[in-house]
Formats: structure tokens, sequence, C-alpha cells
């Protein structure tokens, strides 16, 4: 038994001389992809804005806006976030906050920055500026985005025009009000007979 143990741990030796030795790899050849390109993380700028014209924008704004929004223009500060990622919220600035004047934001139309400061008037202190924070997520750079997108979302809606309704719309929101406010009145007759009944007269 001990022979046999013996043969096979010399023919084993014997048999990891004869394998060629492993193959050694650069640190920045791993970073390199099958087509001769870089890897990219996938939180990387080009994939999180991949319309940007370059890096002195966020991103680029749907057709119907008149320019792009620059990034010199806000004001992006990281602090620690209550969101999810456990003890490394301890540890790592995470949570993203986005800040600008609004008032002074010429990249945004008067009547867009009108709308926008009467929809969203919590979110703008004393100084004018208009706040937003993000912390759904552990990483830096997802806040960011999630910033970003809020504002885009923000003049996306202030930039549409309200809808007039049609006829049949307008007939039905009217019989809507007359049945509510019949309704209403009922209610109060009700409550006023009820009043009544319980009412003792004094001699």
């Amino acid at each position: 038994m001990a022979a046999a143990w013996c043969l096979r741990w010399s023919l084993s030796r014997a048999g990891a001389g004869l394998l060629p030795p492993p193959t050694r790899y650069t640190r920045r050849a791993l970073h390199k992809q099958g087509d001769g390109t870089e890897f990219q993380s996938i939180y990387s700028l080009d994939k999180l804005y991949p319309e940007s014209k370059g890096v002195d924008t966020a991103w680029k704004v749907p057709e119907d806006a008149s320019s792009d929004i620059p990034l010199d223009r806000l004001k992006i500060s990281y602090c620690r976030s209550s969101g999810p990622g456990g003890q490394n919220v301890n540890k790592v600035n995470s949570k993203a906050e986005v800040r600008f004047h609004l008032a002074t934001a010429d990249w945004i139309t008067e009547p867009v920055r009108e709308k926008i400061a009467l929809a969203h008037k919590n979110k703008i202190n004393r100084s004018g500026e208009l706040i937003l924070t993000s912390e759904s997520s552990r990483y830096q750079f997802r806040n960011l985005a999630d910033c970003l997108q809020k504002i885009r979302d923000m003049i996306a809606e202030a930039s549409q025009e309200p809808t007039q309704p049609s006829k049949e719309d307008a007939r039905l929101q009217r019989l809507r009000i007359e049945n509510m406010n019949r309704e209403r009145l009922k209610q109060k007759r009700i409550h006023s007979a009820i009043k009544t009944s319980r009412r003792v007269d004094v001699d």
C-alpha cells in the first residue's frame, strides 16, 4: 500500500515537471478585449451618458429643447448615504446632491422655469437653488445619474403644453361636478335634520 502511494506521488511530480509554465499576463493586458479595444466598466461616463457630446455636458437633452445642459452650471457634491449598502454607506460618500440657481438658469426657458418653480417649490431653498438628491444606490455615479435624470424629467414635464379638453370631456366633467354638489347638499340636509331632531324645546 505504501509502495503504491509512493509510486503515484513520484509519477505526479514527474508529470508536473513536464507541464509548461503558466502564462503570465501583464495587468494592462487583462483589460484588453478580443478586438483590441480597452474594457470599460458599466459605470463609466461613456455608458452612463451615451448621447453626451463631451465631458462638459451632462447629457443630450430631448429634441424639443434649445441647448444642452452644461455640467459647470451645476453644483455636485457627495455625502454619507442612508440607503442600501450595509457598512459601506458608513465609509463612502455615495449620496449625490445636485443643485443650481433656478432663476438664473438661462439654459431653461423662462416659462419652463416658472412651471418648475411652482411645481417643485418645496425643493427650492431660500437662495433660490433647486436641490435634488439621490441615495437609491451604493454607487456615486448611479446616484448622480439619477439626480440628472430627475432634472431632465422636470424639464420635459414642464415643457409639455396643457391639452384642451374636448366637448364631450367638458360635458362629463360638468355633470360630475353637478352630481358631487347635489350629493353634498343632500348629505348636508340629512345632517341638519338629525341635529334638529336632537334639539329639546325648553318651556
